[in-house]
């Protein structure tokens, strides 16, 4: 099976993402994971150990970055797909 993260880190300027921001999509990326940056949040998908560290490595990054906040939904992808 596989999982889905999805993850919103604030403050967000749309257009003009600050380094905590930046910080987190540096850190969600793996090989075997894929990434989707988006303006109200940014989705990770990949098997479930994988997508569980990069939970870890997004909230580390992103509120030693300076983030306020760091929102995770994570769920199975009801399609498998990675």
């Amino acid at each position: 099976m596989a999982l889905r993260l999805e993850y919103t880190v604030e403050p967000f300027i749309d257009g003009a993402p600050g380094p905590h921001v930046r910080a987190a999509l540096d850190a969600a990326g793996e090989p075997g994971l894929r990434v989707e940056f988006g303006p109200f949040g940014t989705t990770v998908g990949g098997d479930d150990d994988a997508v569980l560290a990069a939970a870890q490595r997004i909230l580390v990054a992103a509120l030693g970055a300076g983030a306020s906040r760091v929102s995770l939904q994570v769920h199975r992808d009801p399609t498998g797909s990675r």
